[in-house]
């Protein structure tokens, strides 16, 4: 069931704390670190939820469900795409997303390229490595992500602003640990090697975001420990 808003409101604020208390444990400051309200298969009314709340976005995963859902939306917050994105859906997606997270291609990078000249913007976004090096996620391969930041930094119409992950489904916690630590890793090497900042590390969800905070994420994506099981 959907919850309220007072009880979204005590699910937020218990994860503030849970990223507060991880940061404590690394000498990080907790404003450092953005919850991302992932609305994905929940009404409309979860974006107007994060919007009162006070959160800056939503994360969904598909463009349709996004597309739909925004002219029900009653507030005003930035819309982040964080799922698999084919390319031939990326002008819907420079439309309607402020940011888009899983830029994983070449193909896709020229694609959003066209896409953010045609609408006079500038589309932030960030590239999905695939850290964990597990076949069942989408993402470039770490050794492929140098060549797509070069070309991503060649686009006059994207800004990168870093690097997403998600980590393999795993019962052992060190796995996601070790995926986070590896983008970590990969991060500070091309931002050395670049000279660009590469600021956002977007990792970690409701199941292993204290990992993904000791390890440096800039950004947590939270859904069902905010809403609920999904239906």
């Amino acid at each position: 069931m959907f919850p309220s808003y007072e009880s979204f409101k005590q699910r937020a604020d218990t994860i503030r704390e849970q990223i507060a208390v991880a940061c404590t444990k690394v000498g990080r400051d907790p404003s450092t670190v953005e919850l991302l309200a992932v609305t994905k298969t929940y009404p409309a009314a979860a974006a107007d939820y994060a919007e009162r709340y006070g959160l800056r976005a939503v994360g969904e995963n598909r463009v349709q469900e996004a597309v739909e859902k925004q002219p029900q939306c009653t507030g005003k917050i930035q819309w982040e795409l964080i799922g698999h994105l084919q390319s031939n859906k990326a002008k819907l997606a420079a439309t309607h997303f402020d940011r888009v997270q899983s830029v994983d291609s070449e193909k896709l990078l020229n694609q959003l390229e066209l896409a953010a000249a045609a609408l006079g913007k500038t589309l932030p976004i960030l590239l999905q490595i695939n850290a964990g090096r597990d076949p069942a996620k989408f993402g470039a391969e770490i050794e492929d992500a140098p060549r797509l930041l070069a070309a991503a930094l060649g686009k006059t119409h994207l800004r990168v602003d870093g690097l997403m992950t998600i980590a393999p489904l795993a019962t052992d916690p060190a796995v996601a640990a070790g995926t986070f630590a590896t983008l970590r890793t990969l991060r500070d090497d091309l931002a050395a090697r670049f000279g660009v900042p590469l600021r956002e590390l977007s990792m970690g969800m409701s199941s292993d975001l204290e990992l993904a905070v000791l390890a440096g994420s800039t950004q947590v994506r939270v859904g069902s420990a905010l809403y609920g099981s999904r239906s």
